[in-house]
């Protein structure tokens, strides 16, 4: 029996950085996954993450994969991939299964970091080939490159139902619509905008009724439920698919806590059955830590905080850190994390309904229930503003933890000031130069550069464009409002890419200047308005 003094189940994000904290401080730490690739799901993210630049904002999740495996390398963890940890016991004995044989380790501290599940839900239908969770699609798409469907009909609008429907539409499938049986939309606004731009409709308070298909998905029905949760006749709606997605929420892989023994809780804020643990992450017994989803679901950066923070205290725990040091690192870890649970989008504000930001400012109903801001809105939000010249405008309305924006602009255009969720404002007084780092740095692409003194009569938006192939300056098409619809004809003028940038193409378009407060997507087209 081989022993360590730190031994890591999961090698996604939390366990990565608790291996790290582990190793980096002296530790003998071994990771196990039973995965081909050490990453979890952050090398099937293309998106940018939220936070701050301390979070790894304005990075894409595949990167952020990429630095972590280069961290672990470097610091000496020795990582086995393709390994099932099978068994978990009181003594702090691991079994692992690799290949076709059985290993047992002991470890003088265990950190449990084996992430969560997808959830499904039954419905007529339900087990076609075409039916699959959204985390799925997205392992296909971004990790095979395979397309895992023409036309797809997505079921959820939490951030993971979101994003991956905004990912399937870059790759070039067509998303029908997203249905949610809540009465407003879950996941970001920011999110929910940009599908809505590219004209996808939402469904709220809309259900799966059948799945239709004797071999595999043809089609779809849903209908709308009514205050008694059940669907009203004469409701239903067909959609002609092929692929059907579920964003229904994710469990947390608790069950080697359970056997070893761990108190457990049912708490359906964090996800279903999870570890009871304290603030350092250490369970009821003591050596045995849970970091990530398995502790309760939240986004990657606060499960990379929670693993850091247990990597930390096994550390100080083996004798390699002073109480004092490792206190005062896991105060800066714990101050972080604190900051990322704050806002409209907080645990503990799971499942509440709030309808003003913190600054007592009324949140946009039909933003959350149909994904997009109407423009009249939008005049009181402080990251509006009309002033002479080229500036930005930026379509952020929730609190969310996230400033890489303020860090973008070196003028000084932009503020979010002290509270990580505070929304962002623009200052009138500061010199926009029109470099564009703001409208490339948003997570969530919600900033535009607007210059309504462009030419006589016309307006330029500069806008954040991540579709191929991207129009090339002189082309001419359509400019869509917030809701998808085609306003008027546009030109695009511009085009910049900049390895800066990170992939997030800025597009200038022209427009006539009566339309600049509304357009803000682009679409080639061979028809005029």
């Amino acid at each position: 029996m081989k022993r360590y003094e730190v031994i890591v189940i999961g090698a996604g994000p939390a366990g990565l950085c608790a291996a790290i904290e582990a190793a980096e401080h002296g530790c003998d730490v071994i990771v196990f996954d039973e995965n081909a690739k050490p990453g979890g799901q952050l090398f099937k993210q293309i998106h940018k993450f939220f936070g701050s630049r301390e979070h790894m904002a304005k990075t894409r999740g595949f990167r952020i994969g990429e630095k972590l495996l280069e961290d672990a390398v470097k610091a000496g963890v020795d990582v086995r991939l393709n390994s099932v940890v099978s068994g978990l016991y009181l003594d702090k004995e691991v079994v692992v299964k690799n290949k076709d044989h059985i290993e047992h380790y002991k470890g003088d501290k265990i950190i449990i970091a084996a992430g969560a599940s997808e959830n499904a839900v039954a419905f007529e239908g339900w087990t076609l080939p075409g039916v699959m969770g959204a985390g799925a699609a997205q392992t296909i798409m971004n990790l095979h490159g395979i397309r895992p469907g023409k036309k797809v009909l997505m079921i959820g609008t939490g951030n993971v139902g979101l994003v991956v429907s905004y990912q399937l539409l870059q790759a070039g499938c067509e998303v029908v619509a997203l249905a949610d049986a809540l009465p407003y939309i879950g996941g970001y606004g920011v999110h929910a905008a940009k599908l809505a731009r590219c004209g996808v409709p939402f469904y709220m308070s809309h259900t799966i009724i059948k799945a239709q298909g004797s071999d595999c998905v043809t089609g779809a029905i849903i209908g709308q439920l009514g205050p008694d949760k059940k669907i009203i006749p004469g409701t239903e709606k067909h959609f002609d698919v092929d692929t059907i997605c579920l964003a229904v929420g994710l469990s947390p892989m608790s069950q080697l806590a359970k056997m070893a023994g761990c108190r457990m809780e049912n708490n359906s804020a964090k996800g279903g059955l999870v570890p009871v643990y304290d603030e350092f992450g250490e369970t009821s017994i003591p050596g045995i830590f849970a970091a990530g989803d398995v502790s309760g679901i939240e986004e990657a950066s606060s499960a990379m905080i929670e693993g850091r923070i247990a990597g930390i205290t096994c550390a100080y725990q083996c004798g390699y850190l002073s109480r004092e040091k490792a206190e005062n690192e896991i105060k800066i870890q714990t101050k972080a994390l604190n900051a990322l649970r704050k806002g409209m989008f907080a645990p503990g504000n799971k499942g509440k309904f709030t309808d003003k930001t913190q600054e007592n400012i009324q949140i946009s109903s039909n933003l959350r229930e149909k994904g997009y801001l109407r423009s009249q809105e939008l005049e009181r939000f402080p990251g509006v503003k009309h002033m002479k010249g080229i500036h930005p405008v930026i379509e952020c309305t929730q609190n969310i933890p996230c400033n890489p924006c303020q860090d973008a602009c070196k003028r000084g255009c932009i503020s979010v000031g002290n509270e990580i969720t505070s929304l962002p404002a623009v200052c009138p007084e500061a010199e926009c130069t029109g470099c564009g780092m703001c409208v490339a740095s948003c997570s969530g692409q919600a900033i535009f550069l607007i210059n309504e003194d462009y030419e006589e009569k016309y307006a330029a938006i500069t806008m954040p464009y991540e579709f191929c192939p991207c129009p090339a300056p002189g082309e001419k098409g359509v400019a869509c409002d917030r809701s998808g619809n085609a306003v008027c004809e546009a030109e695009v003028i511009a085009l910049q890419t900049s390895p800066v940038f990170d992939k997030t193409n800025l597009l200038t378009i022209k427009v006539p200047v009566e339309w600049v407060n509304e357009a803000r997507f682009y679409k080639p087209s061979e028809d005029t308005i």
